[in-house]
């Protein structure tokens, strides 16, 4: 029983802090040693013209140790506390790898 346990705590990735609020899910368009910038669209009426117009939004988000996150991924974004100036989340799973393959 408690090799299952620590089989099951090997396999999980180890976070620095935890999540918690909003989920989001973009493609990783910079990547840096310790954190990536993940940009995804969204749809904002313009009250104005009676339109909808499409905005990029880019979060700047931490790379647990772990994950091997590469330029064009497509990633899952999960809030957390502020780590710095510009990190407020964490990347928690590869979605669809640049290379086509599902992970």
């Amino acid at each position: 029983m408690n090799k299952e346990k620590n089989n099951e705590a090997k396999n999980e990735i180890q976070y620095i802090v935890g999540t918690r609020g909003r989920t989001f899910e973009g493609t990783v368009i910079k990547k840096f040693d310790r954190r990536a910038v993940v940009e995804f669209d969204r749809t904002v009426k313009v009250q104005k013209y009676e339109r909808f117009m499409r905005k990029k939004t880019r979060i700047h988000s931490r790379i647990p140790d772990g994950i091997q996150v590469n330029v064009g991924d497509y990633v899952k974004v999960r809030e957390c506390r502020p780590l710095s100036k510009m990190i407020h989340s964490v990347i928690v799973q590869i979605i669809r790898s640049s290379d086509g393959g599902i992970k």
